[in-house]
């Protein structure tokens, strides 16, 4: 599992990019893209044969003052074409139409910054988005419809910082500054007819507004994972990895090992393994695994990036490598795999892009 540097770029703002995402719904063939956030900007690049990076479309927000973090990709259902979803510090999401580079539509909602946006994995229409409001919400960009919200009593009493949402599209996983993880059904009948009915309202026929689900009792919760804030969560299968400022990723599973349901009021849960790594001890450090849940990067404040090779039987057994360059020295704020695995791109605090490519082992 070798990855090489090939280039780094730097975008001209100088501030920090928080965010990174590929188009993972771009197959073998197509051009690999991937889009960055910082600044008041979104950047969209394409990552050439030839080891270059070449930028495609570049968006400026009107507000100078706005400072984006974090960019989610999906594409329209009649058209097929890329959308790009984007939010930041304004706590406005901005929906982008890459074939008419334009921003076609924005949501309000959150009363402060978004953190994360996650697209569902089986309805490219469902936006999830988790605010320093303390709440989670889900979106219809498609009817622009709020489906639901995830907030109150017993959610998250802090910021929270990132989400994900399984591959069968089943559960949403979140994690805060309040240090604890917050696991939500997708699965309930209330929830599933309210996606359903949110394509068939019509605001201008109703005579109330959508009936959004004010979902306030997660289905799991836990403090007992990370001392910190936790900044970053994945569904991993059935186990959840997530990390905090304390230099590991914990691959864990709500419940005990051979228990299949989840347990409303369950207060166990198993730890299966630790990834270590050195010297991030900064909050608001991302990692990411590519498509196919084979490998998994983490960078730290001082510009290395940590991979693991995680297609084993045994995870005690994934082997971890770390690229440097002497060039890179700011905190990696995110990384992100293509769709393959094969070209792994990092962003940092100090503007720049850096792009590793995959290796053959001989």
């Amino acid at each position: 599992m070798g990855y090489k540097f090939v280039c780094y770029l730097k975008e001209d703002h100088g501030q920090p990019i928080f965010g990174v995402q590929f188009n993972q719904h771009l197959r073998d063939g197509q051009p690999l893209v991937f889009a960055t956030a910082g600044n008041n900007r979104i950047s969209v690049y394409q990552c050439m044969d030839d080891g270059a990076i070449k930028l495609l479309q570049c968006y400026s927000d009107p507000d100078p003052e706005e400072n984006f973090y974090t960019v989610a990709w999906s594409y329209d259902t009649d058209t097929g074409r890329p959308t790009l979803a984007a939010a930041g510090s304004r706590g406005v999401i901005r929906i982008f139409s890459l074939a008419t580079m334009q921003c076609v539509k924005h949501f309000i909602g959150h009363g402060n910054a978004i953190n994360e946006l996650k697209f569902h994995p089986r309805d490219p229409n469902l936006l999830l988005s988790v605010s320093k409001d303390h709440a989670l919400r889900m979106w219809n960009i498609r009817t622009d419809i709020l489906v639901a919200t995830f907030g109150g009593v017993e959610a998250h009493r802090d910021e929270v910082l990132s989400t994900d949402i399984d591959v069968e599209g089943m559960c949403i996983v979140s994690c805060g500054m309040d240090h604890s993880l917050k696991i939500w059904k997708l699965t309930t009948d209330i929830m599933l007819s309210t996606i359903n009915q949110s394509y068939t309202f019509n605001p201008s026929r109703a005579v109330r507004p959508f009936p959004t689900v004010q979902q306030n009792f997660p289905d799991f919760s836990t403090r007992d994972i990370h001392r910190n804030y936790v900044d970053c969560v994945r569904w991993l299968g059935r186990f959840i990895l997530s990390k905090s400022c304390e230099n590991t990723i914990v691959c864990w599973k709500p419940g005990l090992l051979n228990q299949t349901e989840l347990k409303h009021n369950d207060t166990n849960v198993t730890i299966i393994h630790k990834f270590d790594y050195k010297e991030c001890e900064i909050w608001f450090m991302r990692f990411s695994l590519d498509y196919w849940q084979k490998v998994l990067a983490v960078g730290n404040q001082l510009g290395r990036t940590y991979v693991w090779d995680l297609d084993i039987s045994d995870p005690s057994q994934a082997r971890c490598s770390t690229l440097t360059h002497p060039k890179c020295v700011a905190p990696i704020r995110q990384t992100a795999f293509s769709r393959n695995g094969n070209i792994l791109i990092t962003v940092c605090d100090d503007a720049t892009i850096w792009r590793w490519d995959r290796v053959a082992q001989q």
